[in-house]
C-alpha cells in the first residue's frame, strides 16, 4: 500500500439503518476503515491527553472489539487506544477474499496500522488474536513497541478437552449442522455457555454486562456470515497449529523483539495454564503474569490487574528507550 493510500472513514451506522446496532460505551468512538478489500470497524478510546503513544488492542475467535471496553480506559491515561473488530466478527464484515487465516488477521492488522501511520503501537491480543498480534510483532517489528498477550493462541500438543469443542468447528459440515441443532437455543442460554467456557467465575460479570452480551449476541445470530467467520477462523486456527517451520507461531515467538507481557489463567479451559512456561521461556526476555482464578479473558474479569501490569511493561520499555537514545 502507498503513502497515499489512506483509509476512508465513516461513523458508525445509525440504528435506523441496521437491524441492531452496535454498543458503544461512554468515551468510546467508532469509525468504519474502508481498505481494498477490506473494511474494519475500530473502536477508539483517545488518550486523556494529545501526544500519547498508539495502542491496537486485538479480539480472540468469536470476540470483538467490546471485549476491550473494561480495560481501555484504565490506560487511556497512557495510552491511544484503539480495537478493531476482526474481519467477519463484531461489526466488520468478511473480507472479500474470505480469508480468516491467522496470517490473513495479521495482515488486516499490518494493513490497519500501515494505512493510518499509527505504528509503532503497543500491541495488545487476547486469544486468537494474540496468535495474530504474534505473527505481526514477528514479520513487522517496526510496527510494535510492547507486546501484550493473554491467554494466546499458541499451539499446545495436547489441547484441553474443554478446548475440542471450539477445533471441531473447523470441520467442514460441523458449523452450520451445529447451528441447525441450537436454532432452539435463545440467546441467554448461548451467552450462559460461553461465559460458562470463557469466564473462571461466571458470577463475576454484572447484570448489566449480562444484559450487553445477550444483545450483542442477538445481533450476531442475524448476520448471514456468523457461522461461516466461526468456521473459518477456527479452521485458521487448527492451520497455524500444525503449520511448521519457520512460519510456525513458536518459531516466530522466538523472533519477537518488543518486550512482553505474558498474562494466563489459572482457570483457562482453552488454553492450558501449563503453557504460561513455555511462552515464558519461548518470548526473550519476557515477564508473566499468572492469575490462578482467570479463565480465558483475564481483561475481562480482571482489568485492574491486567492494567497494572501492561502499565508497567509499557512505561519500563519507555524508560530503556530514553535511556538508549540518551547513551
Amino acid at each position: 500500500m502507498s503513502s497515499t493510500e489512506l483509509p476512508e472513514t465513516r461513523t458508525a451506522a445509525s440504528p435506523a439503518t441496521r437491524s441492531r446496532a452496535v454498543r458503544v460505551a461512554d468515551g468510546e468512538e467508532l469509525r468504519s476503515v474502508a481498505l481494498p478489500g477490506l473494511t474494519l470497524t475500530v473502536r477508539a478510546r483517545p488518550g486523556t491527553s494529545p501526544g500519547l503513544p498508539p495502542a491496537l488492542y486485538v479480539h480472540g475467535l468469536g470476540g470483538s472489539s467490546q471485549n476491550w471496553s473494561a480495560l481501555m480506559p484504565l490506560l487511556a491515561d497512557l495510552v491511544d487506544g484503539e480495537a478493531l473488530d476482526l474481519p467477519g466478527f463484531g461489526d466488520s464484515p468478511p473480507p472479500d477474499d474470505g480469508n480468516y487465516s491467522v496470517t490473513g488477521h495479521a495482515r488486516a492488522v499490518i494493513r490497519l496500522l500501515d494505512a493510518g501511520g499509527r505504528g509503532p503501537v503497543h500491541l495488545i491480543g487476547n486469544s486468537l488474536g494474540g496468535a495474530v498480534a504474534t505473527r505481526v510483532a514477528a514479520v513487522r517489528p517496526d510496527l510494535v513497541r510492547t507486546l501484550t498477550l493473554v491467554s494466546p493462541a499458541l499451539p499446545e500438543l495436547r489441547a484441553q478437552k474443554t478446548a475440542w469443542p471450539t477445533a471441531l468447528l473447523a470441520l467442514p459440515g460441523i458449523a452450520p449442522l451445529f447451528a441447525r441443532l441450537t436454532q432452539g437455543w435463545t440467546a441467554e442460554q448461548r451467552v450462559r455457555g460461553v461465559l460458562s467456557l470463557c469466564y473462571g467465575d461466571p458470577g463475576r460479570v454484572s447484570d448489566e454486562g449480562f444484559r450487553h452480551a445477550v444483545e450483542e449476541m442477538e445481533r450476531r445470530l442475524e448476520l448471514p456470515y456468523f457461522w461461516d467467520a466461526m468456521a473459518r477462523s477456527s479452521r485458521g486456527i487448527v492451520d497455524a497449529y500444525t503449520l511448521g517451520g519457520q512460519h510456525g507461531l513458536w518459531r516466530q515467538a522466538e523472533r519477537v523483539l518488543a518486550p512482553t507481557l505474558l498474562v494466563y489463567g489459572g482457570r483457562d479451559q482453552l488454553v492450558s495454564y501449563r503453557m504460561a512456561r513455555r511462552a515464558a521461556a519461548t518470548f526473550r526476555g519476557s515477564r508473566l503474569l499468572t492469575l490462578p482464578e482467570a479463565g480465558h479473558v483475564a481483561m475481562m474479569e480482571y482489568p485492574e490487574t491486567v492494567a497494572a501490569a501492561v502499565r508497567e511493561l509499557i512505561t519500563d520499555a519507555g524508560e530503556v528507550a530514553s535511556a538508549e537514545g540518551g547513551s
